[in-house]
């Protein structure tokens, strides 16, 4: 079996059987890696487990600053979309 192209459903099947690969082996294939999956979840879950908690200093920092909220962010130059206000004045119309 050549593992450097993935299998298409439609081709044959690895095992020589001379059936499409999705009428013969697909659901032990599929099966085996949900198997290998909850296998390597349930591992990272254990390891998690037993690390220390992270200290203070390792926490992730917020890095949008202040968001003015309630009356400030009615008197923000920005409105909601970060775009600078446009004045209230209407544009010209017509030539001349």
């Amino acid at each position: 079996m050549d593992t450097s192209k993935p299998l298409g459903r439609n081709e044959p099947c690895h095992c020589q059987s001379g059936k499409k690969y999705k009428q013969c082996c697909l659901e032990k294939d599929e099966a085996a890696a949900r198997v290998a999956r909850e296998e390597a979840r349930a591992a990272a879950q254990a390891a998690a487990a037993d690390a220390p908690p992270p200290a203070d200093d390792a926490k992730p920092k917020g890095n949008r600053g202040h968001v003015p909220h309630g009356k400030e962010a009615a008197r923000s130059p920005m409105n909601t979309r970060g775009f600078q206000k446009t004045s209230g004045a209407p544009r010209k119309v017509g030539g001349g």
